[in-house]
């Protein structure tokens, strides 16, 4: 076949275009590596340049070397310039290639020179990372994306910004960059009806970012108009935060009563029915939050992938543990002390110390780390920043259970009708035949077992240790002569009415000063009310 001059430029047009596809690699290495260089401008504005024309690129390395130029782990070789990424270890620093990530070696400190930023390339820097992972797969990192695009409002991220909200599937993820786009209008657009609108979309929002934003809008507009707008929304966004603050304050407080339910209804049963004063309930509940603690060890060594289900055994374990050791401290010492509340006092003191010297020769001083369970971790993220957490939610759901368990057992069982009976009038209860001795032990048991089972919940909130039932003893106390010796739904009144006033005081006064003023201010209601809210006839308030 003759060879004619076209086939001749055909070929070497081949030959030319596959050469170019395998250089582009080699080109694009090139450039990126250029690019990466300029990073060490003197001047900030020349950093800021060589920034973006480094985003530019949209090489897939562009995010690693940003995040770490804003980390303050990118650094120049003082000997030849080039620029690398490093990791700190012991007294050196590991390099890595900013193109493939490949280790080069390591230096010592003074054989590098950190590049620095200022705080307005910190801003520019986590807007491009935003854009450059909005479009994730991912929903996290779309709204991590979305949250540093609010920060930077880079009037440049406008386009892509709008793109991302059309496509974007998820709720949460959408809002947030809406959020992003309307602060962006709010602050750079051209027009200032546009700025007004964007100003009034924002009022919609009840988050403090918001609420900074509008404020700095406000001290550097010069517009009457804008500023007016701006002031406007910025009372309707801190009228929703103190809302929202309020919504906050009380479910913190309902969780801090749940808590308190859940340690003062197991004395609330033992005072109401037999007058004791049990010194060693915070022990009980202590003992609750150890077995918790064993009960996970086993499973994290023979039962690994049941470890969300240990907690499920560990209620009813804690309950025999510490109803047992209830059990044993009414038959070995108290049920020989009725009627010396003094002695009975002293006696379940001296029993609180040796339960919390056992605990730390079986388990050790330290604090033990007891895991939340997959469902039991997370939050649920509400606007104003106020965050409802799953294992507080599963915390107040538990103790409601519980209580309305404990009033069906006293209601709708002999057990309970034998337990009122003593605690309305012992005598007669003997008389009709009822054994006031096993009723004693087997209800302090049970106040037991309860303080075992609130052991159980604090240990998802609270670190194990020794002295865990300390803390909640003397709020306890408090509860259950509030609420009225013996009365469950005065237990259940008294820990939340004591659990809400706590945390609307505490902003105010201080967490000490609060427990302060509730303390004086059950100190005065007793005076008025001996027997508490709601009064309950009993072996503990009888002449």
């Amino acid at each position: 076949m003759a060879i004619t001059r076209k086939s001749i430029f055909s070929l070497f047009l081949l030959a030319a275009v596959i050469m170019g596809f395998q250089a582009s690699p080699v080109m694009a290495a090139e450039g990126f590596g250029e690019r990466v260089k300029a990073l060490a401008a003197k001047g900030f504005k020349a950093k800021s340049k060589a920034i973006r024309d480094l985003a530019a690129t949209g090489h897939e390395r562009v995010p690693a070397v940003l995040e770490a130029l804003l980390g303050g782990k990118l650094y120049r070789l003082k000997s030849d310039g080039k620029v690398v990424i490093t990791r700190k270890r012991g007294r050196v620093y590991i390099l890595l290639d900013p193109l493939k990530g490949s280790e080069l070696g390591q230096v010592a400190k003074k054989k590098i020179r950190k590049i620095r930023v200022n705080n307005r390339l910190r801003g520019v820097i986590r807007g491009i990372l935003g854009g450059l992972t909005l479009l994730a797969r991912d929903p996290a990192k779309r709204l991590a994306a979305a949250r540093a695009l609010f920060k930077a409002r880079d009037p440049k991220a406008l386009g892509i910004l709008q793109k991302a909200i059309e496509r974007e599937t998820e709720d949460n993820v959408r809002d947030a960059l809406e959020l992003a786009r309307q602060a962006i209008l709010a602050t750079s657009a051209k027009r200032t009806e546009a700025r007004i609108s964007a100003i009034r979309s924002l009022s919609e929002k009840a988050d403090p970012q918001v609420g900074a934003l509008l404020g700095s809008i406000i001290a550097a507009t010069k517009d009457a108009s804008l500023r007016a707008a701006a002031e406007k929304a910025l009372k309707k966004v801190e009228d929703r935060l103190a809302l929202w603050n309020t919504v906050g304050d009380l479910f913190r407080g309902i969780s801090l009563g749940s808590v308190l339910l859940l340690a003062a209804v197991g004395l609330a049963i033992t005072f109401g029915v037999m007058g004791v004063i049990n010194m060693a309930h915070g022990e009980l509940v202590m003992l609750g939050a150890y077995t918790t603690f064993a009960v996970q060890e086993v499973f994290r060594l023979f039962f690994p992938g049941g470890l969300d289900y240990s907690l499920i055994l560990a209620v009813p374990s804690a309950f025999a543990v510490a109803g047992l050791t209830g059990i044993a401290i009414e038959r070995g010492v108290i049920r020989h002390l009725y009627g010396r509340p003094l002695e009975t006092l002293l006696a379940t003191w001296g029993l609180s110390l040796v339960l919390r010297q056992t605990v730390r020769i079986i388990f050790g001083p330290t604090n033990r780390e007891v895991s939340n369970p997959s469902w039991m971790s997370g939050a649920i993220d509400v606007t104003g920043g106020l965050s409802l957490t799953y294992n507080r939610i599963w915390i107040i759901l538990f103790a409601l259970v519980v209580l309305a368990l404990i009033g069906l057992l006293m209601r709708r069982t002999s057990f309970g009708l034998e337990m009122r009976a003593v605690t309305q009038n012992r005598q007669m209860a003997g008389s009709m035949g009822i054994r006031t001795g096993r009723v004693d032990a087997l209800t302090f048991g049970l106040g037991s077992g309860i303080a075992g089972v609130a052991g159980v919940a604090l240990s998802q909130i609270d670190n194990v240790g020794p002295n865990l039932g300390q803390a909640y003893i003397v709020d306890s106390f408090m509860v259950v002569v509030f609420g009225g010796v013996g009365n469950l739904w005065g237990t259940l009144v008294g820990a939340f009415g004591l659990g809400i006033a706590n945390k609307f005081l505490e902003p105010v006064s201080g967490a000490v000063l609060a427990k302060i003023l509730v303390l004086v201010a059950i100190i005065l209601f007793i005076q008025k009310r001996p027997r508490g809210l709601f009064a309950l006839k009993g072996r503990a308030v009888e002449n």
